[in-house]
C-alpha cells in the first residue's frame, strides 16, 4: 500500500484560528469543507494535541484562513512548526485582523476567511470533527487557493540530505524533522507538525 496515494486528494491548506479567557492561537490544518449550503454548515479536523483545538472546544467558534499560492513557508513555520502552548503566536504578528466574532484571522498570503460556530462534534480518536455554522466570510483577493500538492511542490524548502555518518533516519514529508533509529514506530507523532509516522520516508541506511 503506498501511503503517498493520500497526496492526491485534493486538499487545501488553511490557518485555523481560535481564542477563549484571552488568549488567541492558530495552526495549520489541511481538512476543512462545506458540507451542507442551505443551511451553510463547514466541517473541520483538528489534531487534539494542538492548543487551537482545546480553544475551539472551550469557546465553540473559530475562522478558517484560506491559504492561497501567494502564502510563503513562513507562514506555515508560525502557525505549524510551535505550540501555542509555548508561544503566543500573534504577539507582533501583524499580517492578522480581527473578525466580527472577535477571532483573529490571517491576511497575508490568504484569499479568504470563515467565521463559524460549532454545532456538533464527533471524536475521532486523534483528531476531532467540529461541524459548524458559517457566521460570516469575506474574499480577501482573487489568487487560487494552495493545495497540499503544491505547497509540496512550490513553498516548501526542499530538504537537504542528513548528515547521519549512515544512521538510519527517517524524515517527515511534511516538515523536514529527522528521526534517527533502525525502525520508526508504528504510533511516532512528529513533535514539530503533529503529523503520523505514515508521513515519514525513509532516507539513509
Amino acid at each position: 500500500m503506498n501511503q503517498k496515494t493520500m497526496y492526491n486528494l485534493t486538499y487545501g491548506l488553511f490557518v485555523l484560528t481560535s481564542g477563549f479567557d484571552g488568549k488567541d492561537s492558530g495552526c495549520i490544518i489541511n481538512t476543512a469543507g462545506q458540507v451542507t449550503a442551505e443551511p451553510n454548515r463547514i466541517s473541520i479536523a483538528v489534531n487534539k494535541g494542538n492548543f487551537t483545538h482545546d480553544l475551539v472546544k472551550k469557546s465553540g467558534k473559530f475562522n478558517i484562513s484560506i491559504l492561497s499560492q501567494e502564502a510563503r513557508f513562513e507562514t506555515f513555520q508560525h502557525f505549524g512548526f510551535q505550540s501555542g502552548r509555548n508561544v503566543d503566536k500573534f504577539a507582533g504578528y501583524t499580517d492578522c485582523k480581527r473578525s466580527g466574532n472577535g477571532l483573529y484571522y490571517v491576511t497575508a498570503g490568504a484569499n479568504g476567511y470563515i467565521s463559524a460556530k460549532v454545532e456538533q462534534e464527533v471524536d475521532l480518536g486523534s483528531h476531532t470533527l467540529f461541524l459548524a455554522a458559517v457566521e460570516d466570510m469575506e474574499v480577501l483577493s482573487d489568487t487560487p487557493s494552495t493545495t497540499y500538492s503544491y505547497y509540496q511542490s512550490h513553498i516548501k524548502p526542499k530538504p537537504e540530505a542528513p548528515k547521519t555518518s549512515g544512521k538510519t533516519v527517517w524524515r517527515c514529508t511534511v516538515c523536514g524533522y529527522i528521526y534517527e533509529g533502525e525502525e520508526l514506530p508504528s504510533d511516532f507523532i512528529c513533535p514539530l507538525c503533529k503529523h503520523p509516522a505514515s508521513d515519514f520516508e525513509k532516507v539513509t541506511s
